[in-house]
This record gives structure tokens, C-alpha cells and sequence, in this order.
């Protein structure tokens, strides 16, 4: 029949249509504000006596909270507070009571219901200019990566020519290149056999000085490229894990530009505690442990360490067999006893580093220490009296453990010897989190307040509904019940929109609010298409069924080509564009697809109820028609 849908199609428009309103329902549950506890550590665990402490802080400030909680593994509690504008001042406060062991970071709980919740239905994720903020831009030390490779080289090329009993000047001079002299030409060129054929990258240059046989060696412009991009690649990585790991709620870690990285941690007001976060970044080293019989003249080989193992302390060379660096995976597991050890991954180079130190040195202990900066926290008033806190850094080191060398290691071994299965998961957290490959500085930093993020929701939302109105008010004193149908269908739109960006994790960001205001005229845009179409088909004396029927069918082509076009763009955009634009094109792109659902299939499901089926003998269209 003509103009009528068969049932499955209603049903199909009917379960989408539900399926959005579900999961667009979370939005309307609006989040409390929170401060969220976690321990320096990852096995430290938050428990009543904490909490404990936090509610006396918070009750002496005279802060009202409200449904505190702890994980089941208690490595996490959240306070819930009354009023935004106080979340500040509460953190300073905790903090203060908690002391440096613990981090006390600003959050939004849900309050999504749990049938709700149940079903993966959640609200959709606010970025950083609607739910508020830090934005840091870091520069990395390029120079200061190529310094520490060219020092990897000269320890490398030591090694070598002290395996090989080459005897020679080995050091690095002023214009950063590894220089090399030898007593005879000879002994010159069999030393650049060996570094050319260990460092094939580095470019060689003999020069002959009177009774000195000299070799340079230096990396080429290809290499030091390459050297700057790895440089910037891992400390990407490094900095995304550790603030993954530290439980920032959507954090935003990405590469600008050849050497700097930028860093958005929404919901984060006090940028001091941002960078420290951000700081916390530790370092691995393998060291061999000394022998103790050494003499009190030869402990200078030695460095010692008293944060170690079961109070006991340890003497470890000061050679530095590899770092966290080269640890390219690292997992915890039990071995066939059942006791807990973490399995290894090295890269190449330190598979190779790794099997030369320990393969001379089976049964001997090699220790894992462990270098992390941290901060105390000191109070002092500042000019206008006020007391402010004051953060001092310090490198904390700690042995993690130091097992026995059963056989010699390669790119994968296992770390034996832990205590428990929650040390060894920190352990393998540490080392994937692993270090950074170049120093790195705070050029740029930026504060964006609840406050402001409220404000821009609340703009937001103001556009879309103007948008909307405006919309509504044309479409149905133009093209009447077509555009009552029309304005229906729109609304639908908004919801699947929202729900769909809910249901695939999108954050909405202040430009993706104004894809969504495009989005309202381009789905109606189609509408409009349709509807005029329909004009001229009755104009060019069809029927009313047959007008409908050819209005639909003919305009869908059209409409599939505009939007097509369209979503491209926005794809396009997505790819290359930063933050802000792929915020853009996200919304654009949702909203592409859902408005030609509603606008060919909902807005036809409508029409069709209206009219289909029955005899009509003028549509109510407008234009005179």
C-alpha cells in the first residue's frame, strides 16, 4: 500500500528511537562534586581511619559532604561535596590533614541511577572548557636526549674497547662528539672496526696529531632526528601512563609540533597539584649488588642504599647495567609455586645490555632500584600574611628487590623474589609506565574554572535551544503538519545524537556544541529538501499519496549525496585536526548520520500515520498547496 511502512519498519524507528532515550537519560542526572583520595602508591589502601581524618578536616572547615565511599580494593574513596565552589578549599584542607602520602584530586561523581548504570548507560564526558581544569603545554629537552646517547655511546664504547684490550683515550669533548686517542694507527684502526660495526649510525673521522692517533665519532643529522622523535614519543607515553595510572578522570595527552606536548586534565583546579602529578614520573635502574668484602678505600665503587628490602641494607655498583627505559612490557605473574614475579620485555638493545652484564656474573644478586621524585609539603605565609603551601622536591630511591642471577638474562626474564602479589603488580605498573627519555619543562599553563566550565555549558545549551526555536517557529508556519512532523523528528535527532556520543565515550567539548547548533539546520536542511519536493510534485498535478511518495523517494538521493560529502569533511577534520577541531567533527559526524535516519526514515514513519492509507485531498504543506 502506498505511503504505509510494514510493521517491522515502525518497530525498527520505535527501537531506536527507545534505545536513544535510554542512554541520552543519564545526562539529565547532573554529577556532585567530589574530591576523589588515592595513595602515592598503588597498593596503598584508603581505609576508615583516612576517611576518618578527611571528615574531621572537612567538619572543622565547616564544608558540608555527603555519601563518601571506598572502592572494593580499596585503593580509591570519593567524598561527595554540596557545593562546587567549595571543592577547593576542601582539597587544601585534606591534603593538609592527609599529609604527602596521599593525593587528593578534584572529580564529578555520577549520579546516574544503577538500573541505568547497569545497562553501560552513562552521561556523555564533558571536556576541558565545559567541565573545567588544567592545560599545561610541556617542551621537551631534545639536546639533553642526544646528551645522554652520546654518554651511552661513550660507556658502550669503554666496554668494548676494554673487552677487546684496546688501550686509549675514551671521552666525549666539548662539541659533543665521542673522541678517541690511541698510541699507534694500528691500535686506531681496529678500535673503528669495532665502533663501526656496534654503532653503525655514528659517522667516523680520523685526524693525526703529532704521536696520537685520533678517531671522531658523531651521530648524523638522520639519526639525532630520529634520537629528538623517540625522545618525544616516549615521554608522551610516559606522561600518558603515569596519569593514566594515577586515576585523572579523561586526561588529554598529545604531541604539538616537533618537540612539545600538550596535557589537558579536566575536572583539576589547582595547577600545583596538576604538575606535580605530571612530575611523578619515576625511573628504573639495574644495578649489580657489591660484593661486601670490599675494603672502606674501595666502597667508593659503591653506592649505598638504606630504604631497602626487609630494613636490610645493600651496597650497589655504581655502574648502571640499564635503565626502565629499555623495558618495553611488563606483566605480574606467579611462578610453579604459586609465589608472585613480574615477567620482563626489554627492547633490542637492552636484551643485548642485559645478556653482557649477567652472563659473567651467575649467581651473583642484581638489584632493581627503584627513583622517584616526590615532593614535602612545608606551610608558609607569604607577603599578605597568608599561609600557603610550599612543595620541595627530592628523589625518594628504593630497592624493589634484589634477586639471585640463576642463568643469563636476555630481552625477557622474570623478576623473582617479591613479597606479595600486590608489589609485584606495582612493580610491573612502574616499569610499563616507564621513564623519561628527555628532562622536560612547563612553558605554558593555563587554569580553567568550574565556574567558567558552567558558564560555557550553560551558553551551550542556550544557542542549541535558540537554534531550535527558531527552527521550530519556521518549519511549522511554513510547511505546517509536514513541519510539525519535520520538528518531531528533530528533536529525536538531538536525543540519538546525544545518546549515541554517550554509548561510544565521545567527550563534548565547547566547539562540539557548536557542531551540534550546524547539525539542527543541516537535519532539517533534508526536511526541507523533502517537503519542497513534494510542493512540485503536486504542482505538477500528481496526487496527494503520489506526491508524498515521489517527494521521498526522489529527495533521498540528493540527500544522501549532501551528506556523504559532508561526513568526509568531518572524517577529514577528525584526522588532522587538534582538540577543539575534533571535538568539532565529532558531533558533526554523529549528527550526520543520525539526522539522515530521523529525517528520511523518522520524519517518513510520521508522515506516513498521518496520511498513509487513507484518501487525501490536500496536504497541509504550505505554499498554497
Amino acid at each position: 500500500m502506498l505511503n504505509k511502512y510494514p510493521l517491522w519498519k515502525y518497530l525498527l524507528v520505535l527501537f531506536v528511537l527507545a534505545l536513544g532515550f535510554f542512554y541520552a537519560a543519564p545526562n539529565l542526572y547532573k554529577p556532585d562534586p567530589a574530591l576523589q583520595i588515592t595513595g602515592e602508591s598503588s597498593a596503598q589502601i584508603i581505609d576508615e581511619a583516612t576517611l576518618t581524618r578527611a571528615h574531621k578536616a572537612l567538619e572543622e572547615a565547616g564544608i558540608d559532604y555527603f555519601g563518601e565511599t571506598i572502592d572494593p580494593d580499596g585503593r580509591n574513596a570519593l567524598i561527595r561535596l554540596r557545593d562546587q565552589e567549595e571543592q577547593l578549599q576542601a582539597q587544601a584542607r585534606v591534603s593538609r590533614v592527609l599529609g604527602d602520602g596521599f593525593i587528593v584530586a578534584l572529580n564529578l561523581a555520577p549520579t546516574t541511577p544503577s538500573w541505568l548504570s547497569d545497562f553501560g548507560a552513562q552521561p556523555v564526558k564533558l571536556g576541558l572548557d565545559l567541565r573545567g581544569g588544567v592545560h599545561f603545554k610541556l617542551e621537551v629537552d631534545v639536546d639533553a636526549a642526544i646528551e645522554r646517547r652520546m654518554e651511552y655511546y661513550l660507556n658502550a664504547t669503554k666496554r668494548a674497547l676494554r673487552e677487546a684490550r684496546i688501550r686509549g683515550y675514551v671521552d666525549i669533548d666539548g662539541d659533543n662528539r665521542l673522541e678517541t686517542k690511541f698510541r699507534s694507527e694500528d691500535l686506531r684502526e681496529q678500535a673503528r672496526a669495532i665502533i663501526a660495526e656496534n654503532h653503525p649510525e655514528l659517522v667516523l673521522d680520523r685526524v693525526d696529531e703529532e704521536g696520537s692517533w685520533n678517531l671522531y665519532a658523531v651521530m648524523t643529522e638522520a639519526t639525532r632526528d630520529e634520537l629528538a622523535d623517540y625522545a618525544v614519543t616516549q615521554n608522551l607515553t610516559t606522561l600518558r601512563n603515569r596519569v593514566n595510572e594515577l586515576g585523572v578522570s579523561e586526561p588529554l595527552v598529545q604531541r604539538q609540533g616537533k618537540n612539545r606536548i600538550v596535557v589537558e586534565l579536566a575536572g583539576i583546579q589547582d595547577t600545583a597539584e596538576a604538575k606535580r602529578i605530571l612530575g611523578k614520573v619515576a625511573n628504573l635502574e639495574f644495578r649489580m649488588v657489591a660484593r661486601l668484602e670490599a675494603a672502606p678505600s674501595e666502597k667508593q665503587r659503591f653506592e649505598y642504599r638504606s630504604a631497602d628490602r626487609a630494613g636490610m641494607s645493600e651496597w650497589l655498583e655504581r655502574e648502571v647495567i640499564l635503565t626502565g627505559e629499555r623495558v618495553t612490557n611488563a606483566q605480574a605473574s606467579f611462578d610453579q609455586n604459586g609465589r608472585p614475579n613480574v615477567q620482563i620485555s626489554l627492547d633490542s638493545e637492552g636484551g643485548l645490555l642485559m645478556n653482557r652484564a649477567t652472563r659473567d656474573n651467575i649467581k651473583r644478586r642484581m638489584g632493581v632500584l627503584f627513583i622517584e621524585r616526590k615532593y614535602r609539603t612545608t606551610y608558609e605565609r607569604d607577603e599578605n600574611g597568608e599561609e600557603v603551601a610550599v612543595k620541595i622536591p627530592y628523589d625518594e630511591k628504593k630497592l624493589l628487590t634484589a634477586p639471585v642471577i640463576q642463568s643469563a638474562l636476555g630481552a625477557q626474564f622474570q623478576i623473582t623474589g617479591l613479597d606479595s602479589p600486590l608489589e609485584a603488580s606495582e612493580l610491573a605498573l612502574m616499569l610499563r609506565a616507564g621513564a623519561l627519555a628527555a628532562p622536560i619543562s612547563f612553558v605554558e599553563e593555563r587554569t580553567v574554572g568550574p565556574s567558567l566550565g558552567a558558564e560555557n555549558i550553560r551558553l551551550g545549551v542556550k544557542s542549541v535551544q535558540m537554534g531550535l526555536a527558531l527552527v521550530v517557529l519556521f518549519m511549522v508556519l511554513y510547511y505546517r503538519v509536514f513541519g510539525v512532523a519535520a520538528v518531531i523528528a528533530l528533536s529525536c535527532n538531538l536525543v540519538l545524537m546525544i545518546a549515541f556520543m554517550s554509548i561510544i565515550g565521545a567527550t563534548l567539548t565547547l566547539p562540539g556544541i557548536a557542531g551540534i547548533v550546524l547539525t539542527v539546520g543541516m537535519a532539517v536542511d533534508a526536511n526541507v529538501l523533502i517537503f519542497s519536493r513534494i510542493r512540485e510534485e503536486l504542482k505538477n498535478g500528481l496526487s496527494p499519496q503520489m506526491a508524498i511518495h515521489s517527494g521521498f523517494e526522489r529527495a533521498v538521493a540528493t540527500i544522501l549525496d549532501a551528506n556523504i560529502t559532508t561526513l568526509i569533511v568531518a572524517v577529514i577534520l577528525y584526522a588532522v585536526g587538534t582538540g577543539p577541531i575534533k571535538g568539532f567533527a565529532v558531533t558533526l559526524s554523529v549528527g550526520i548520520v543520525t539526522s539522515m535516519f530521523t529525517a528520511i526514515m523518522g520524519t517518513r514513519a510520521l508522515v506516513n500515520l498521518i496520511y498513509g492509507g487513507r484518501r487525501v485531498e490536500k496536504l497541509s504543506i504550505g505554499g498554497g498547496v
